[in-house]
């Protein structure tokens, strides 16, 4: 009787290990929704979170170009904002879910095409974010000394693609095309001491770059006014309580501005207030300034007398016209010089077409989508900058995200999307990608990755030194 009950003991763990095994294979013979997320970045781990949480079915994998995931978060965060990359815990704990994997080292578009993947899935989410740039449309605009904010940030967060940079900063003056955030993050980085960068992220070979710099004033450019600025205060604030610089803005940008304070928004009146409080505000004994120069456009990028480096922009002087958030630039005959070193155009990111068979709106760079829904092709979806253009921070992308995978579950859920064919998933994406001598990177490989930066940043006193170069990285997770 006892060898009887033992037998049958022994039977029901072993099934249950059977069970278990089942689910950590993600599921996927199991008939329920497969997703592909195309892109690692917020964008791709909000949604997939968020579809993983309503279905206890749904299998989802995340495919990303780089070996490396969570895209703007390492790369486009500013090293001293280390409290915004807290988000990477909560994608980290999204990626070790049993029904979601990590695919790295994956270009979607060229190692396998958005048609392979819906084949192989019920759905795909595209959330590959804008890795291009916004033109200027000017002359000289193509000079060495010219760069786009998108590359110098990448230049200074890490990006493989930016590492050989190179920025040359032993010039005086530095301008930067655009109020935004990202303009203001470049803004105080190129002006931050040093003490302050070095227990941050940063690239060593920035932080070298920026320990020789003369760089000691930054211009800040915008083509409407002082109310229409579009950084947030959070941004303004440090800029203004950076050690050992001060503001030097024009007061005739300021005319009458006094007048409608009262009358606008709460957030709009609190940024307002905090300009004409750094306008007042002297600190004769700091050595760097900043300034914001307003209602003006650039029109041309200024060689040097060789013809061979930037040395100047001409500025169209604009004159407003309307009111509020609606107001227009327009440019007038009068030009402005401004002799500098270094142009940086942070006018804008711009997504770019991943694959020919999805549509592309180039005149807005966007994926012409219905609240997430991809136009004319069933059972393809986006989220995030690709979806709706390159504004907003990252709960902003959360938010939309969320909103792309509650319309792609309520297309399950009324049988839009038809769930009952079988789809492979990742097993025959595996297997293309195979054929074609394409090695993935998982989530646990990217780990190793991860330890190997911490242990590198660890004698500088650093949270990570990253990894510059893919085939270091690839060595690295595949060790």
């Amino acid at each position: 009787m006892k060898m009887m009950i033992n037998s049958i003991q022994k039977s029901v763990i072993r099934i249950h290990t059977l069970s278990r095994a089942s689910v950590c294979r993600g599921l996927s013979s199991v008939s329920g929704p497969k997703v592909c997320v195309v892109g690692g970045g917020p964008a791709g781990f909000y949604t997939a979170q968020q579809l993983l949480k309503a279905r206890q079915d749904a299998v989802v994998d995340i495919y990303e170009r780089l070996p490396v995931p969570f895209g703007l978060v390492r790369f486009g965060v500013a090293p001293d904002h280390p409290e915004v990359k807290n988000v990477i815990n909560t994608f980290t704990q999204t990626a070790h879910h049993d029904r979601c994997s990590f695919h790295g080292n994956v270009n979607v578009g060229k190692d396998v095409s958005i048609e392979e993947l819906r084949q192989a899935y019920h759905a795909v989410v595209l959330s590959y974010g804008a890795e291009g740039n916004r033109s200027m449309g000017i002359l000289g605009e193509n000079l060495p000394g010219v760069f786009s904010a998108k590359d110098f940030v990448g230049w200074y967060n890490g990006i493989p693609a930016n590492k050989e940079l190179c920025p040359d900063l032993s010039c005086e003056t530095a301008v930067i095309l655009g109020q935004g955030n990202v303009a203001l993050d470049v803004a105080r980085i190129i002006l931050s001491p040093l003490d302050m960068l070095k227990k941050t992220d940063i690239t060593q070979h920035a932080l070298e770059a920026l320990a020789t710099s003369r760089i000691s004033r930054v211009l800040i450019i915008g083509r409407r006014g002082p109310l229409q600025i579009a950084c947030t205060i959070k941004e303004l604030r440090e800029m203004v309580n950076l050690p050992n610089t001060r503001a030097d803005m024009l007061l005739s940008d300021f005319e009458d501005i006094g007048e409608t304070l009262k009358d606008l928004p709460r957030p709009r009146k609190r940024l307002t207030e905090l300009l004409i409080k750094a306008l007042n505000e002297r600190n004769d004994k700091a050595e760097k300034s900043w300034s914001f120069r307003f209602c003006r456009s650039p029109v041309e990028v200024l060689a040097a007398s060789d013809g061979k480096r930037a040395a100047g922009i001409r500025l169209a002087v604009n004159k407003l016209e309307g009111s509020g958030e609606s107001v227009r630039a327009v440019p007038t005959d009068k030009l402005e010089d401004v002799n500098c070193g270094i142009i940086i155009s942070s006018i804008g990111y711009k997504s770019i077409p991943i694959d020919p068979a999805v549509p592309f709106d180039h005149r807005r760079a966007v994926v012409p989508n219905d609240t997430g829904r991809v136009q004319d092709v069933s059972g393809l979806y986006c989220s995030g900058w690709v979806k709706r253009g390159p504004t907003g921070v990252i709960a902003t992308t959360m938010n939309d995200s969320f909103d792309t995978a509650r319309v792609l579950l309520q297309d399950m859920d009324t049988g839009k999307l038809d769930l009952s064919i079988k789809k492979p998933g990742a097993q025959a994406i595996a297997a293309l990608l195979q054929t074609r001598g394409v090695r993935t990177v998982s989530f646990t490989q990217w780990e190793k990755i991860n330890a190997e930066e911490e242990r590198r940043g660890k004698p500088h006193g650093k949270p990570r030194e990253k990894l510059l170069d893919v085939e270091d990285m690839l060595k690295i997770a595949w060790s």
